[in-house]
């Protein structure tokens, strides 16, 4: 994490494209925002906009605008996203959601920095920096055919990638206190510290849901807390009740298996990547021995790595 901080404040003056990638929760609006304010744009503008949370048709207007009467219902001129952030930055989340014939487009005004609202004849210049983020994997993306790997290139000037919480298993306390002490004044409670076994619990989670829902789990636990030290009675089942050395977890039922159901595919991604992270460490990085470790071949345990970027 120092050297990604390190990195934001040497990208942060230049005017390059950022692509930030990561899993969902890792954070990277923040390290987006982190760019901006540190940037000479900091005065100007700094605009979000999820590329997967809207369809094709509705994504090109609010990203370039619209004329009136362009179609039903656009009763007023309308500038996009680009022409708001000019001067700023427009962060991109979920790029790699983005549909094939608005790559397209976006390509186009990367290329010449002009955009043209729609029903529109005259384009304007803009002066955006774009920085954009994903938790899609785009080597398999372009492989697929699902993402253009001219607009990859054009996007990806300086690529960025954050680690899961897991993989910094060390920032877990330091995390946890910095919500714990954010949440404790906001809620006024006299909640101070968090218990050796609960913290013990915290350390050996995966975190899924990564600084998000570590946030998130600590919100819920100093609302429920009683006493002045949060301990295992207010942290979820799932986080209470885990243990890191099972490959599976199931509970409940007469053949142990989950009554709610599970989501096979993931926790067997789940239990391949710890187990592979346990003899990298087991063996101190030495992927020869890691892979006797895991009683597998240096061509399956370089397959698996591969698979978890590892």
């Amino acid at each position: 994490m120092r050297a990604i901080f390190d990195l934001i404040q040497t990208v942060a003056p230049q005017t390059s494209r950022v692509l930030i990638t990561g899993e969902s929760g890792t954070g990277k609006e923040l390290v987006a925002r982190a760019i901006h304010e540190n940037s000479l744009r900091a005065q100007e503008p700094f605009i979000t906009i999820n590329c997967g949370a809207f369809p094709e048709t509705l994504l090109e207007s609010e990203l370039f605008g619209y004329m009136k009467g362009a179609f039903t219902g656009a009763n007023e001129n309308r500038q996009g996203l680009f022409r708001a952030a000019h001067g700023g930055t427009l962060f991109m989340d979920e790029i790699g959601n983005m549909p094939l014939p608005m790559q397209v487009k976006l390509y186009r005004v990367l290329q010449e920095g002009k955009v043209r609202p729609i029903g529109s004849t005259e384009e304007s210049d803009v002066d955006v920096r774009i920085i954009a983020a994903t938790n899609k994997d785009f080597e398999k993306e372009i492989a697929e055919g699902r993402f253009r790997e001219d607009l990859y290139y054009r996007l990806s000037v300086i690529p960025l990638q954050l680690p899961s919480l897991r993989e910094r298993r060390e920032d877990i306390p330091l995390l946890a206190r910095h919500f714990l002490e954010s949440f404790r004044k906001a809620m006024e409670k006299p909640v101070e510290s968090i218990s050796p076994e609960a913290m013990r619990r915290m350390e050996s989670y995966d975190w899924p849901g990564n600084v998000r829902e570590l946030e998130n789990t600590m919100e819920r636990a100093v609302a429920l807390e009683t006493s002045n030290e949060i301990t295992l009675r207010v942290l979820p089942d799932r986080i209470a009740g885990y243990s890191g050395n099972q490959a599976l977890a199931p509970s409940n039922g007469a053949s142990g298996f989950p009554t709610e159901g599970v989501d096979f595919e993931k926790e067997i991604a789940e239990t391949e990547r710890r187990y592979l992270q346990g003899a990298l460490e087991r063996s101190h990085g030495v992927r020869t021995q890691a892979a006797d470790l895991l009683k597998i071949s240096y061509r399956s345990f370089r397959h698996y790595a591969k698979k978890h970027n590892l």
